[in-house]
């Protein structure tokens, strides 16, 4: 990065910065990790020449830490898939339950957003088909930074939420549901064989979402459509239909890669004979209720909070981590 000339191939530039950001994310557990053990290392020595209370209270307070340290090594290690380091597009899209699953949809994208800002995460709104009344019908957005896909790729599936409806004069209480997407925003390294001439649909279409009078006036959006699969992806958050027809097909090919590995992925649980139906198009993979009672729970992992508002907030953490484990111990051969 410091040599000369580094910058001027900007697109070439990006990818190595992109791996510099992964490799600093690998590595900065590992070395939180040598340090806490080091300072563990002296505090020990200083408890045995002085084994007062508060030399053992420093003590406890360093092997919490080293155990804590230990924890994130453990979950990067979780993360070794090759598009596990990549940044990621996400996708919300409203279910059953009317105006409120619209509303509950922008809940979710607001929850994802509000996480990655938290984590110093970059978004970029790409595509969003705006509700009648409340919310969105769709949304696709991207999160860039280190290791996105890895962390959020279990969040693909059907998300339901409990709660008093705003929309309901009368204050029942309604059921929403709202599905996630979550594909790997791949670079060049990964490759799909796809024909664009022959494989896919392509549709111009005026721009209906945010971005001033330009943008609406102008036939800048574009709709790709796989049509073996059906797969359809959509992007108009540029002015220029170059520009939105180059990040279509990178949403298309992330699509399709994903696709595959989900493939290979129920192949292997066939022949485990384990069972897949939580996840998209199945039973719901997390429950957020609001009311009767107040609680969060994962449907795979078990993990349960009873604060739902910090989770809406973007304190997902440890909903993420919490199913990753969950998944590496599915994972583990059984006597």
């Amino acid at each position: 990065m410091a040599a000369a000339g580094f910058w001027d191939n900007v697109e070439k530039s990006q990818v190595v910065m992109t791996e510099f950001k992964a490799l600093n994310a690998s590595l900065k557990p590992i070395v939180e990790l040598l340090k806490s053990s080091d300072d563990l290392g002296v505090l020990m020595e200083f408890a045995e020449a002085d084994p007062s209370a508060e030399a053992l209270q420093e003590l406890t307070a360093a092997a919490d830490e080293l155990e804590a340290n230990f924890s994130q090594v453990e979950l990067q290690a979780m993360l070794s898939e090759p598009e596990d380091s990549m940044s990621a597009y996400v996708q919300v899209q409203a279910g059953e339950g009317g105006t409120d699953s619209c509303d509950w949809a922008s809940m979710l994208m607001r929850m994802y957003q509000r996480w990655a800002e938290e984590r110093g995460f970059s978004t970029e709104l790409l595509d969003i088909s705006p509700a009648e009344e409340a919310g969105v019908r769709s949304a696709t957005f991207a999160i860039r930074g280190p290791q996105v896909y890895g962390l959020l790729k279990g969040e693909t599936g059907v998300h339901r939420l409990i709660r008093i409806s705003p929309f309901d004069s009368a204050g029942r209480r309604q059921t929403s549901f709202a599905a996630v997407d979550v594909v790997p925003e791949l670079d060049d390294s990964f490759q799909v064989e796809i024909d664009w001439s022959k494989d896919i649909r392509e549709d111009i279409q005026r721009s209906g979402g945010a971005g001033g009078q330009h943008v609406n006036k102008t036939d800048s959006s574009i709709q790709l459509t796989h049509l073996a699969t059906g797969v359809i992806v959509r992007c108009e958050n540029e002015r220029s239909q170059h520009k939105n027809r180059a990040t279509a097909r990178k949403m298309m090919i992330a699509k399709l890669y994903k696709m595959e590995m989900d493939r290979r992925d129920a192949e292997k649980a066939a022949r485990r004979e384990l069972k897949t139906k939580i996840g998209f198009g199945g039973e719901p993979l997390r429950h957020y209720v609001l009311h009767p009672e107040s609680y969060a729970k994962d449907a795979r992992s078990g993990y349960k909070i009873g604060n739902p508002q910090a989770l809406l907030d973007g304190k997902l953490d440890p909903f993420l981590e919490a199913y990753l484990r969950w998944k590496l111990q599915q994972s583990k051969p059984t006597s």
